[in-house]
């Protein structure tokens, strides 16, 4: 069962607000756990981390900054 629009709005912003944060505070504590690699290769695991949290949730996030598409144009042009 798809999710409206209005459905994948909400749910996009409960990732972003409630979500993400805790993924953040969760890698970084799992890469606090490790001794300490050199520079590159902590930015490459964070940057790595900061990819691999967006994959689940790719068909959720797409389309979500346009325009409802199931929304009745209330006159007027419909690109204002």
């Amino acid at each position: 069962m798809a999710l409206s629009y209005k459905a994948r709005r909400r749910w996009a912003l409960v990732i972003l607000l409630i979500g993400m944060p805790v993924y953040v505070v969760v890698a970084v504590n799992v890469v606090d756990l490790f001794e300490r690699p050199s520079m590159p290769v902590e930015l490459a695991v964070y940057v790595g981390l900061g990819i691999l949290w967006i994959l689940p949730f790719r068909s959720l996030f797409r389309g979500i900054g346009q325009p409802d598409p199931n929304a009745k144009a209330e006159g007027g042009d419909p690109s204002a």
